[in-house]
């Protein structure tokens, strides 16, 4: 369905303060120097986003190098008028546009997929293949401030960890040479309709996103509205905030890591390393299983399979290790720990082409 821009929104802000904030989302040097894919499905968010991104380009005096994507998948009847409307903005603002069907209602093989997240990983796939073809280092998506608040609320009621808290990144590797980024993370929904009043530009409105049999439109309509409503009117804002602290509180943590790796860890010229865990021993062991992370991740060892559980035993390994005995495990990707005689583990990497 198309919805007319103004429709529903307060009075137009200032388009310019609207970029400034885009802007600000942005990485900080090279988005425009090169093409940039933007996904498009059409919703308010997207539609924005890409308006947003184009004004922006004219402003920086650059030549607009961005490349529309449009991910069709077969779960509504409306999808097809959906990718017409996307190829019609595109086209209007003299940009390539790319539309995919991406089947999702028959399973593909993956384990534990829902139809969300089949159609979630099949979107992401095709995003990083028209960034390869298309040159592109930049994938810009539309979340904003208000799907980051309902992402953390969702976590937080499934039972995530401290990381979860840190809810949606404003920018991550999508793959190799290619960064996904947010720039309306910082956005809200709200201010989004307040600009595509002001530039009178319609949208299309996705019926599914009404239903609350999903966990996450039962958030949006049933659960923060009504928050904010009764006794928590900044409950939205709050969540966003609960983020940003936790994901600084990562950031600490894993920096506090990093230094840890440099102080206790030394390679071998055989490619093992050697853990000394005399200063590990005493630390409380969730720290300790984060060093292990931030080692897996500096040596770009196999990370997809290793669970919390993997480096809480690498944890334990490291505070039993100043007894007597030897001790080892063998983990997901080919990696053995092994103890290497009192307060010393020997770290032994997978065997290329294994």
């Amino acid at each position: 369905m198309i919805r007319m821009a103004g429709t529903d929104a307060s009075p137009p802000a200032s388009d310019a303060a609207f970029l400034d904030v885009v802007a600000a989302g942005l990485p900080p040097r090279g988005f425009f120097t090169g093409p940039a894919v933007v996904a498009v499905s059409g919703g308010a968010d997207s539609v924005a986003l890409l308006l947003a991104l184009n004004a922006l380009a004219v402003r920086h005096s650059a030549r607009p190098r961005l490349v529309v994507a449009h991910a069709r998948h077969d779960l509504r009847a409306e999808a097809a008028g959906d990718a017409e409307f996307v190829r019609g903005v595109a086209a209007r603002l003299g940009l390539p546009c790319v539309v995919r069907d991406l089947p999702v209602r028959a399973a593909d093989g993956s384990r534990g997929e829902g139809v969300e997240s089949r159609a979630r990983r099949r979107r992401l796939e095709f995003l990083a293949e028209a960034a390869g073809e298309h040159g592109a280092r930049h994938v810009a998506v539309a979340h904003t401030a208000d799907d980051q608040a309902e992402t953390i609320l969702h976590r937080i009621l499934r039972g995530t960890g401290p990381a979860g808290l840190r809810g949606m990144a404003a920018a991550r590797a999508l793959c190799d040479g290619v960064a996904l980024v947010r720039p309306l993370l910082a956005v809200p929904r709200s201010a989004v309709r307040e600009y595509l009043a002001s530039c009178g530009e319609p949208w299309c409105e996705d019926a599914t996103n009404a239903d609350v049999r999903y966990a996450r439109n039962f958030l949006r309509h049933d659960v923060l509205p009504r928050c904010e409503a009764g006794p928590y009117p900044a409950a939205s804002a709050a969540l966003v905030r609960l983020g940003g602290q936790a994901a600084g509180l990562a950031a600490a943590i894993r920096s506090a890591a990093d230094h840890m790796v440099d102080t206790v860890m030394q390679r071998r010229g055989d490619g093992a390393i050697v853990v000394r865990t005399d200063a590990l021993a005493s630390l409380d062991r969730q720290f300790i299983a984060e060093v292990f992370v931030a080692l897996w991740s500096r040596q770009g060892w196999p990370q997809r399979d290793m669970t919390a559980r993997h480096y809480a035993a690498l944890a334990g390994l490291a505070a039993d290790s100043l007894g007597p005995g030897p001790a080892a495990v063998d983990l997901p990707g080919g990696v053995r720990v092994a103890g290497a005689g009192r307060g010393l583990l020997l770290v032994t990497p997978p065997v290329v082409g294994r």
